[in-house]
């Protein structure tokens, strides 16, 4: 069995921002849906889990990544507004990150992020503890 499109893959936060992620100020937003046939917008619902969807913007602070564009979007699944845990230009982190690979419109792979919670970022001690 193949797998079908938007199929996604729990992914922990270390493997998708190995150097850490910061969250740019006033990024949080409610999602929006666009029908086509009335030309309205609605808020998003996940179609799966049919909670509400926000979306905030982070940068990735991999240095590999050079010039080139460091902003994620990341999309949230709650029933309200996320608070930021941090202040701006700060660390965060994602639980329940989860991936969906797709094939964006000029043709080259892409990937959609979305998570539970949007948190501040464990301690070393913490990290050890759950390793432990």
């Amino acid at each position: 069995m193949a797998l079908r499109g938007g199929t996604r893959f729990s992914v922990p936060f270390e493997a998708v921002f190995p150097h850490g992620a910061v969250f740019v100020p006033d990024s949080i937003a409610e999602a929006q849906d666009f029908n086509e046939v009335t030309r309205q917008r609605t808020p998003a619902k996940d179609k799966v889990t049919g909670q509400r969807v926000w979306q905030c913007r982070v940068m990735d602070m991999d240095p590999e990544l050079g010039s080139r564009s460091r902003e994620v979007a990341i999309k949230i699944l709650a029933d309200h507004q996320p608070v930021p845990p941090v202040g701006p230009f700060e660390r965060v982190e994602f639980e329940g990150l989860n991936v969906t690979p797709y094939v964006g419109s000029n043709g080259r792979l892409a990937f959609s992020y979305r998570a539970t919670a949007l948190v501040a970022p464990k301690t070393l001690a913490e990290t050890r503890g759950k390793a432990a």
